[in-house]
């Protein structure tokens, strides 16, 4: 008598599992169709989508097709295909500045990030000084500075009757000086540490407001099982920055790769091209040397170096992973 109910029983759990099984299967578009407040959020971010569209697809959308002609910026355009690409790519000139650019991603990036990692560190325990605001509002002026004016101040600090030069001579260093920006091996380097002035503070605010979004507990946890301040740094502290750390990186490459201004004003590409990136090979073959099909395959190339690049580093961003 008991049979028939157990084979009833099991035949309900097999129709179960089918049902769900088959809305299992359902794809999430059949399930969910769009709702009107879907609707309404794209319409909330057309506005930004135009301006996007207007100021910058749509100009590197054109600067790609201009890329593609032999142009002066005033005769008619001679089509060339990709002929600029493959002239910009063996172009010696060309790849030495984008080799300028990847030794400035050290004083761009590197550096700022490794000095505000330890100003970090020391700031994080001495929070009971006085002046801590004061020290972190001088630290980060250089960002709020215009960038012309940061190359002009520092030209003249390097200038060969500079400030840094008399310095040296007046610490019996004098054999050291030179003119730093009209020196072929020291005028890169000279304009890296400009660089690296300026984007300390933006790693620096951005580290300090991570250290804020730690929990405390951890540092608790790591004094109770004894570690000083240099393992808890590297325990806690580096770990908790690992977010804060990948969007430095992002911008400090970033603008160690388009730098232009900077260049532009201090050096001009000199000594010789010394001191060339792409972003001022785009300046200078537009309108020094009229090549505006070339100037506008330069930075497309360099855009899309950027874009690789941004890419690389957020995937290997360790923070999203954790």
């Amino acid at each position: 008598m008991r049979k028939p109910e157990s084979v009833s029983v099991s035949a309900e759990k097999m129709a179960a599992t089918a049902e769900v099984g088959a809305i299992a299967v359902v794809p999430t578009s059949a399930r969910r169709a769009p709702r009107k407040s879907d609707r309404i959020a794209y319409l909330y971010l057309l506005p930004a989508l135009v301006v996007f569209g207007a100021f910058l697809l749509f100009p590197l959308l054109h600067g790609f097709w201009i890329s593609l002609y032999d142009w002066d910026g005033l005769s008619p355009a001679t089509w060339v295909g990709f002929d600029n690409y493959v002239q910009a790519i063996a172009d010696g000139a060309l790849g030495n500045a984008f080799l300028h650019s990847a030794i400035l991603i050290v004083f761009f990036s590197v550096l700022p990030i490794c000095l505000a990692l330890l100003l970090t560190g020391l700031m994080t325990h001495a929070t009971k000084l006085k002046g801590m605001g004061f020290f972190r509002v001088v630290i980060f002026l250089p960002q709020v500075v215009a960038t012309v004016v940061v190359a002009t101040v520092w030209t003249a600090i390097y200038a060969p009757q500079g400030v840094l030069n008399q310095f040296l001579s007046a610490i019996g260093l004098e054999a050291v000086t030179r003119p730093w920006l009209g020196d072929f091996t020291w005028a890169l380097p000279a304009v890296g540490l400009i660089g690296t002035w300026v984007q300390i503070g933006l790693c620096l605010v951005l580290f300090l407001a991570g250290v804020s979004q730690i929990n405390p507990e951890l540092y608790e946890a790591a004094r109770l099982d004894g570690a000083g301040p240099v393992r808890e740094f590297f325990a806690v502290t580096l770990p908790g920055l690992r977010p804060q750390i990948a969007v430095a990186l992002t911008l400090t490459v970033v603008a160690g790769l388009k730098s232009f201004d900077l260049i532009f004003v201090a050096t001009r590409g000199g000594p010789g091209t010394t001191t060339t990136v792409p972003g001022f090979e785009v300046y200078r073959r537009a309108f020094d040397l009229n090549q505006v099909g070339m100037a506008c395959t330069v930075g497309i190339l360099l855009a899309l170096v950027i874009l690789i690049v941004t890419t690389v580093i957020n995937r290997i961003d360790p923070g999203e992973r954790a």
